[in-house]
C-alpha cells in the first residue's frame, strides 16, 4: 500500500523537469495517393515538426522526470495534398500504467476525421496560447491537453479540470477558423468541441469519478486487493447508466467504453458466470449499440 501510494504521489508531485509527453508520430498516406519524392521529403519533415511540438513543448507548470512523461501515440492518415493543403484523419491514443501490474490501460483512443491543415517546407508551426495561429498546431496542442487531462482525472478526482479547460480555450479560439471539429452544430457532436464541452459539463461528473474509480480503486488494487478491485471497476461503470440514458451515444462514453472492452474481456475471462452477466448488463446499457461486442466477455 505504502509503495503504491508512493508512486502516485510521485507521479502527481514529485514530478522533475521534463515535458510531460512521451509522443510517437507516424504519418501514412492513403493508398491511391501518388507521393513525389519531394514530397515524401515534406512528409518526413512533418513528422518531425510535429514529434518536436508535441514532445518539447512545456504544456504545464507540473515537474514530470522522464520515465512519468504520458505515453500517446499521433498517426495522421494524409487523403490528399493541392498545393499544401492537406487533408486527412488523425488517431490518437494514450495510456498509462497500472501499479503492480505488467501493462498499459488505454485512456484515449478516437479518430478525428477532420484532419485539415497548411503546411509547406518554410511552415512555423508553433503552438500560440491564447490565439488560433494556424489550424495544425491547435489541433496538436487540444490533443496534448485533452491527453494530460485524461491522465491527471485518471489519478485523482477531477485532477485534470484545467486541462480539460485549456483544450476548451483552444475550441474558443478556433470558433473563427474555417476548419472543421471546432464548432458546436457540425453533423454528430462527435468533433473536439463535443469532446471537451462533454468534459466539463455537470452532467457529465459520472463520467469523471468513473474514469477516478475505474483505474486508480480498481485497476491500480488488482494485484492487492483483486475483489475489491473488481467491485470498485463495477460501481464505476455503473456510475455511467444515468448519463448514458440521458445523453444516449455520446462520444465521450463510447469512446471510454471502447477503450476498456478488451481489457474487461481479459479481466473477466476467468470471472463466475454472475459477475460476467453483471458487467456485460451495464456496459450494454452504457453503449447499447455494441452490445453484441460486450457479449464476447460471456463466452
Amino acid at each position: 500500500m505504502n509503495k503504491i501510494l508512493t508512486l502516485v504521489f510521485l507521479t502527481l508531485i514529485a514530478r522533475g523537469y521534463s515535458q510531460e509527453l512521451n509522443c510517437q508520430v507516424t504519418l501514412i498516406t492513403n493508398i491511391k495517393t501518388e507521393v513525389t519524392s519531394a514530397e515524401k521529403e515534406l512528409f518526413d519533415q512533418l513528422k518531425e515538426v510535429v514529434t518536436n511540438l508535441m514532445n518539447n513543448t512545456q504544456w504545464t507548470s507540473e515537474k514530470f522526470n522522464v520515465e512519468e512523461r504520458i505515453n500517446c501515440q499521433l498517426q495522421l492518415q494524409i487523403n490528399t495534398i493541392n498545393n499544401g493543403e492537406f487533408t486527412g484523419s488523425i488517431q490518437v491514443q494514450s495510456s498509462r500504467p497500472v501499479y503492480n501490474g505488467s501493462y498499459n490501460t488505454t485512456l484515449f483512443n478516437f479518430q478525428d476525421d477532420n484532419l485539415e491543415f497548411s503546411y509547406t517546407r518554410s511552415s512555423l508551426v508553433q503552438y500560440g496560447k491564447n490565439q488560433f495561429r494556424d489550424n495544425l498546431s491547435s489541433i496538436l496542442a487540444f490533443y496534448a491537453y485533452y491527453i494530460i487531462a485524461l491522465d491527471f482525472d485518471s489519478f485523482s478526482k477531477q485532477g485534470g479540470t484545467k486541462y480539460f479547460q485549456e483544450a476548451q480555450q483552444i475550441v474558443t479560439n478556433a470558433q473563427t477558423a474555417p476548419n472543421k471539429g471546432w464548432k458546436s452544430n457540425e453533423t454528430g457532436k462527435k468533433n473536439r468541441y463535443w469532446l471537451v464541452e462533454n468534459a466539463l459539463q455537470q452532467l457529465f461528473e459520472p463520467l469523471r469519478e468513473c474514469f477516478y474509480e475505474y483505474h486508480r480503486l480498481g485497476l491500480d488494487h488488482l494485484y492487492d486487493k483483486p475483489e475489491e478491485a473488481k467491485k470498485a471497476i463495477y460501481n464505476a461503470l455503473d456510475k455511467l447508466s444515468k448519463v448514458a440514458s440521458a445523453r444516449p451515444n455520446t462520444i465521450n462514453i463510447i469512446n471510454f467504453a471502447y477503450c476498456k472492452l478488451n481489457e474487461l474481456k481479459n479481466l473477466y475471462s476467468i470471472a463466475k458466470p454472475e459477475e460476467k452477466t453483471q458487467i456485460v448488463t451495464v456496459l450494454k446499457k452504457i453503449d447499447p449499440t455494441n452490445s453484441t461486442k460486450y457479449e464476447e466477455i460471456l463466452n
